[in-house]
């Protein structure tokens, strides 16, 4: 059995870990198997493969697209094919629409006497390739004093619901499960515990997404609760979804680490992934 994390981010998306430092802490803890899963993009899958190499770790391609459709609903690919023509459409109107979603939130933050400039923003992308991120106008807002870290002004002026959010050119759940199935790759929903609807509701949508070609759940996920996870992996079996897991871990600090929880992908994920 292979210790697996399939939900790591890195500096090339709104994590600060290096793909170096990504794959040191998983040799230590224990991880045999792991996927980077960059929001909205795959720039550090060929370091990542490299590295996992020479330590002896599967890793296998991934991302996190995130969608919306009245709520945040993010969806995990795994082993697509980046030279897919859909990919390619996908990724170019992921970058315009990114820049899109930081200009609306620094208008709306502008109102409240918050002044940040668009430049302000990039220098905050590690990455110059890969698209913006909200967190990287959080970090822009807590380096010019606006607030004492980025995490409170995230939560406090970009989470869903505050008055600088934006979802601006997000695509549909069936669009990102779409985009994944049509180049090649295996979708999972990403932390179905953190979607914010109810039980009935959610499983409407989990039926809508797999006539998409949904093939998984992350039913193992670092927020989950022992019986969320439970029943989580009820809603796989019932459905016939294969269970993923992982910790979704950003960075070295905070209460998530790359291995965690403990998760051990079986049989049915395996073949899916093609891992012999």
């Amino acid at each position: 059995m292979m210790r697996a994390d399939l939900h790591i981010h890195t500096l090339y998306s709104d994590g600060l870990l290096t793909p170096e430092e990504v794959i040191s802490i998983a040799k230590q803890n224990g991880v045999k198997m792991l996927s980077v899963t960059d929001h909205d993009c795959m720039g550090a899958s060929k370091i990542i493969k490299n590295l996992a190499i020479d330590a002896g770790i599967c890793a296998v391609d991934g991302i996190e697209i995130s969608a919306y459709e009245g709520v945040k609903v993010h969806v995990l690919g795994y082993n697509l094919n980046t030279d897919c023509e859909r990919f390619k459409q996908y990724y170019s109107r992921c970058i315009f629409g990114a820049e899109e979603r930081v200009k609306d939130s620094l208008k709306k933050l502008a109102r409240r006497g918050i002044h940040l400039t668009l430049q302000d923003v990039e220098r905050e992308r590690k990455i110059k390739t890969s698209p913006l991120h909200s967190s990287y106008v959080a970090r822009a807002a807590s380096r010019k004093g606006y607030s004492s870290s980025p995490y409170k002004f995230y939560v406090d002026y970009l989470n869903m619901g505050k008055c600088a959010y934006s979802d601006l050119c997000r695509p549909t759940p069936e669009e990102a499960v779409k985009i994944i199935t049509d180049c090649g790759g295996v979708a999972s929903l990403a932390h179905p515990g953190r979607i914010s609807l109810s039980n009935e509701n959610k499983n409407e949508l989990i039926i809508r997404l797999i006539n998409c070609g949904l093939g998984g759940i992350e039913a193992c996920y670092s927020g989950h609760t022992i019986g969320e996870t439970a029943y989580f992996k009820e809603l796989a079996e019932r459905f016939s979804l294969f269970v993923t897991g992982g910790s979704d871990t950003h960075f070295k600090e905070g209460n998530r680490s790359i291995g965690t929880p403990e998760f051990y992908p079986d049989e049915k994920l395996l073949s899916a992934l093609k891992i012999n």
